[in-house]
């Protein structure tokens, strides 16, 4: 019951700042992207606003062995930047690019965002969907 409450929680703050923010606004999204155009810089105080409490909170969790609620904290990844990571990049930037959402702002425009925000999450959904399979025949084509 306290997960959930705080899922709850924090996904309600976590949409009412995308709201609050305009990242759920996909002209402002793609006017942040149009640099060589009618760039909206606006969109950097948004992605500064995001990156300050996360350091503070990475500080915090490197001093702590188990999370607030009691679960273990995943051990750190080693950052490699390989052929997945750019592809993937590559891929979530054209789509957030093209349709001016990426999956967080796409949730919280659900509720207001149209048949246009319902077309990306059923797309967001098939492409999670068939992403592990399709990667699954890259390798083995890879390897024969």
């Amino acid at each position: 019951m306290k997960r959930s409450l705080f899922a709850f929680l924090s996904g309600g703050l976590f949409g009412a700042g995308l709201t609050v923010s305009g990242m759920v606004d996909t002209t402002k999204v793609q006017g942040w992207l149009d640099v060589f155009g009618a760039w909206d810089p606006t969109l950097a105080f948004v992605l500064g606003g995001a990156i300050l409490p996360m350091i503070l909170a990475w500080r915090v969790a490197a001093r702590r062995s188990t999370a607030v609620l009691g679960n273990a904290l995943p051990a750190p990844v080693e950052p490699t930047i390989d052929r997945s990571l750019v592809i993937g990049s590559v891929m979530f930037g054209a789509g957030w690019g093209l349709a001016g959402l990426c999956p967080g702002p796409a949730m919280a425009s659900l509720s207001f965002g149209g048949v246009g925000g319902v077309v990306f999450l059923v797309a967001m959904m098939g492409g999670m969907y068939a992403a592990p399979r399709l990667r699954q025949r890259i390798d083995q084509f890879a390897t024969a």
